[in-house]
């Protein structure tokens, strides 16, 4: 059995590590990789014109709302962790906000039920967008200062005026959401081309994109939120029935919010503090691991996957319990991080018995974020970082484009609290402290995380995935750290999750051999696992999101590019 189990893993390894020979790229003065190879390209572009990390990154950003229109964005937002060579670290909120007229029961209907399409599809669905706020933000205040805005953004409006190959991956994608895609007239135009689908190998022009995008070059972030972009989705809005108003878009700010930082076996970790959960469910999750041996337990064996899992249900537990907008909720932030609190949450661990989540106390509420969020991250030769995790929510967000402008708005609203009890799109139930309030930011999972080694860059991660974001920055950082695992081995294993509610792991194909499943199991473990599908390239796309990573060497100072496989278009670029 043991040899079995031995050649089973090896296979297993081989098949999902790509033995062929995928390498990291590298590059001496910048790296920048996301979840497109030409978005990738335009923050290179950037920085090779004297553009700084973060320079590249709001590049990198603006083009990804025109090549990967299902997450990348100019009508979501999210978070950004930037860090500079002053070793001065930020975290930048640009998460989307309820609208001035949201009410906490505007997903009911008469009988005061949840009526579920209401809060993810149509014009009730979005936030008031920050992405393009979030971004200014960061190239204004961290970027170079020896780059214009006008050029930052023009990357962008060329992907989008003169237009890109469609690749198999995007125009599979298209097909696939046709349906969400169908119910507003400008979005089945723009992405379905009203019924008659794009092919691989076609050029994919954006015109009312490209003039949005024009529009903020001349004028900056004001235009979208004050000018002629402003007007054309207030218009839009009054169409739909929607509640975004010029108020709400005058109104909008981006929020600097100090970092949440953790030290693990010598690296010191900087992450999102709330809104999102991430960053204190991080530095929980690592507090907890620490007095173990990982590696001597051995990548993915059965005492591995249990202690880990039981580390993952506790720190979930907390994050339903507590955590939400700060601004609104009272989050706990320094007794949940405090390391005598953090130790007492495995007095209830059994090396050899999977707690029943229903034990653990805490409410069975769970706030939620979609899978379909994309991550990207720069990093220049002077130590300059950014890394940033944003979104629509869920696919192609609401499902609406605003008319004119060639840009979709988000399906934010649906992170919100429906009703008490009520399951949301992820199936996940949620609580009061999350409820719907006139300016409230809902609790995300992003989180952009940066590490250090004695102070100089080491690694640069972070992933899309709803919860499992969260649990693939620490298998990553694990991999690294712990299993000494080379970077893109590291990016490329495969992953589990458990988030306290369901009670079971969920995993990608092959990441145990069939023996250690079976002594899980034996333990109390129930497992679910992610589903995949083939695309027309015949590669394949897991569950769990991309989480494409930096890593510098210590040792040549080399900056190494390690785009996630998950994403079939996705690149790493550097010089």
């Amino acid at each position: 059995m043991k040899v079995r189990r031995i050649l089973i893993i090896a296979l297993s390894l081989a098949t999902t590590f790509h033995l062929y020979g995928r390498s990291p790229v590298e590059g001496a003065q910048a790296m920048v990789v996301s979840t497109h190879h030409l978005a990738s390209a335009a923050g290179v572009e950037i920085m090779k014109q004297g553009g700084n990390a973060i320079d590249g990154a709001v590049a990198t950003g603006f083009a990804l709302a025109v090549v990967n229109p299902r997450a990348g964005n100019l009508g979501g937002g999210g978070f950004m962790m930037i860090h500079t060579p002053k070793h001065k670290s930020v975290a930048l909120d640009f998460r989307e906000v309820a609208p001035l007229a949201a009410t906490q029961d505007m997903f009911l209907d008469e009988q005061g039920d949840a009526v579920a399409l209401r809060s993810r599809q149509g014009y009730l669905a979005n936030g008031v967008p920050g992405t393009v706020a979030g971004l200014e933000h960061a190239w204004a205040q961290y970027g170079s200062g020896q780059f214009s805005w006008h050029d930052i953004i023009e990357p962008a409006r060329r992907l989008a005026a003169e237009g890109f190959v469609l690749t198999p991956d995007l125009t599979q994608h298209f097909a696939s959401s046709a349906a969400r895609l169908s119910f507003n007239p400008a979005t089945r135009r723009i992405f379905l081309r009203d019924g008659n689908l794009y092919q691989a190998g076609e050029v994919f022009r954006q015109p009312d994109l490209a003039a949005t995008l024009a529009r903020i070059q001349a004028h900056g972030a004001a235009d979208f939120y004050a000018g002629g972009t402003a007007d054309l989705i207030v218009a839009d809005q009054r169409r739909g029935g929607g509640l975004i108003t010029h108020q709400d878009l005058l109104e909008y700010r981006t929020k600097e919010r100090a970092v949440v930082r953790g030290n693990y076996r010598g690296y010191e970790f900087v992450t999102m503090p709330p809104p999102s959960s991430g960053g204190i469910a991080l530095v929980q999750m690592l507090g907890m691991l620490e007095p173990y041996d990982l590696r001597a337990m051995q990548f993915q064996s059965t005492d591995y996957i249990h202690l880990v899992t039981e580390v993952m249900r506790r720190a979930f537990r907390d994050r339903a319990t507590y955590l939400g907008d700060p601004d609104f909720h009272p989050v706990p932030q320094p007794q949940l991080m405090d390391p005598a609190y953090i130790s007492r949450m495995m007095d209830t661990f059994d090396p050899q018995r999977a707690t029943d989540s229903d034990a653990l106390p805490g409410p069975a509420l769970l706030p939620k974020e979609s899978m379909e969020t994309t991550h990207f991250a720069a990093i220049d030769a002077d130590g300059n970082i950014a890394a940033c995790t944003y979104t629509l929510n869920g696919n192609y967000g609401n499902g609406v484009t605003v008319a004119g402008a060639g840009f979709l708005l988000n399906n934010e609203m649906d992170d919100f609290t429906a009703k008490i009890g009520v399951k949301n799109m992820f199936g996940l139930i949620q609580s009061e402290a999350n409820a719907v309030q006139p300016g409230k930011r809902p609790l995300s999972s992003m989180t952009p995380t940066i590490v250090l080694k004695d102070g100089q860059p080491f690694l640069v991660t972070g992933a899309p995935g709803g919860p499992t974001i969260i649990t693939s920055v620490l298998q990553v950082m694990l991999n690294v750290i712990d299993h000494q695992l080379p970077g893109v081995l590291a990016v490329d294993a495969p992953r589990f999750h458990h988030q306290w509610q369901p009670d079971r792991i969920a995993h990608e194909p092959f990441f145990a051999s069939p023996d250690t499943i079976a002594a899980l199991r034996d333990r109390g473990h129930a497992f679910t696992l992610r589903r995949l599908y083939a695309n027309e390239s015949n590669r394949v796309a897991r569950y769990f999101g991309g989480a494409h990573s930096i890593m510098r060497d210590p040792d040549t100072g080399l900056l190494l590019g390690i785009n996630d496989d998950r994403n079939p278009d996705s690149a790493a670029a550097g010089f």
